[in-house]
């Protein structure tokens, strides 16, 4: 029997999207659930709405509770967390590396050694060396890192984040099943417990 499938859009500068990447590889197992792992860019989303950068820099008061938010779920899930001196950090690189990593066996941990980088250790994920760390560590090969600027790579991002503004996203961490759209972290059960019935 083929299992449900939900699409996790996913940005390396979100920092809910953190959260989501670390834990749902086994609430979707538990579920019983298959998940398309789909890194985007949330830059031009923003600017399709209008805004020159993230909501949490525009409306300051937004980002002091999200920091203190962000804080208190992470405690809640058991995660380590930092708050980070820049913010939002570039996840450009990061996600054309993980579109070819996540074709390989290693792509998951990849994207969670990525998010552990940035929210646990407050590291620069523009870093080429922090992710050269990060793809050993998830037993990718060194050429990876080339592959991932190569034309070809760089526009097949450029079309995901198209397709995301496309079906309506609008920020990350989304949650597609079929059409039905669910954002946030919060809304990860959800969107798991509706593949399952409707999936």
């Amino acid at each position: 029997m083929t299992k449900p499938v939900v699409d996790f859009w996913f940005e390396f500068a979100s920092t809910y999207s953190y959260l989501s990447a670390m834990r749902l590889p086994g609430a979707a197992e538990a579920a019983g659930v298959s998940i398309r792992w789909r890194p985007f860019l949330l830059g031009p989303l923003f600017a399709a709405q209008g805004l020159p950068d993230s909501p949490f820099k525009v409306y300051p008061t937004k980002g002091r509770y999200m920091w203190r938010d962000m804080q208190r779920r992470a405690d809640q899930l058991g995660l380590p967390f930092r708050r980070l001196e820049k913010f939002p950090q570039n996840g450009l690189h990061a996600a054309r590396i993980a579109q070819l990593a996540l074709q390989e066996p290693g792509g998951i941990a990849f994207c969670q050694n990525v998010y552990l980088a940035e929210f646990a250790e407050g590291r620069d994920i523009s870093d080429p060396d922090v992710l050269g760390d990060c793809a050993a560590r998830a037993g990718l090969t060194e050429d990876i890192l080339t592959r991932a600027h190569m034309a070809d790579n760089k526009l097949a991002l450029r079309h995901a984040t198209e397709t995301a503004r496309e079906q309506g996203l609008f920020g990350a961490p989304s949650f597609l099943v079929g059409t039905e759209l669910f954002w946030g972290d919060d809304r990860l059960q959800d969107a798991l417990d509706w593949a399952v019935r409707h999936g």
